[in-house]
């Protein structure tokens, strides 16, 4: 197969798919037109991206790439070191536990797996009804009264496997 055919091939179903929707399109065009003059603009911009939408659409990235004269790879290789990004929608609320030593020695590992029991996903995933979504957190500042969990911006100490699911059942009463 020549240079040519291999241009003309139509792409596989799953890349053609990726498509920013005109609300993810509006804010992308936004943030790279604030931002995107700035020294090192590409953080900044991603920042700025995951701000609005809540997480970073891998459709997102060419038209970032684009915009500031990267190449796609090197806006993937950020997106994808920087554990702070997220390339899917999040669930409503995000639970976050240390995993820093501190929460560990108090028993973080035998609360992760029961949070991840208890809310049926692993971490970096979120539920199917897309309340929650659980992730690492490697410190929230509270050490002294491990372990910590997350949800949202408030801190909750000396957490149980117990009082992870009345936490869990009250965030989710609270919403409807």
């Amino acid at each position: 197969m020549d240079v040519i055919s291999l241009l003309d091939t139509p792409l596989p179903r799953k890349v053609a798919e990726l498509e920013l929707d005109d609300v993810q399109r509006a804010v992308v065009e936004r943030v790279l037109a604030e931002r995107g003059a700035l020294p090192g603009a590409l953080l900044p911009v991603l920042h700025g991206v995951q701000d609005a939408l809540g997480y970073v659409p891998d459709a997102a990235l060419p038209e970032i790439a684009r915009g500031l004269n990267l190449t796609r790879a090197e806006v993937y290789g950020v997106v994808t070191f920087y554990h702070h990004f997220r390339r899917h929608a999040p669930g409503t609320h995000i639970v976050q536990i240390c995993q820093a030593e501190a929460c560990k020695a108090m028993g973080s590992d035998a609360l992760t797996a029961h949070a991840k029991r208890a809310l049926g996903i692993d971490f970096d995933e979120r539920t199917a009804d897309g309340a929650f979504t659980l992730l690492p957190v490697y410190c929230l500042g509270n050490c002294a009264c491990s372990p910590s969990v997350a949800i949202g911006d408030d801190v909750y100490a000396r957490m149980t496997p117990a009082k992870f699911d009345v936490l869990i059942a009250q965030t989710r009463e609270v919403a409807r």
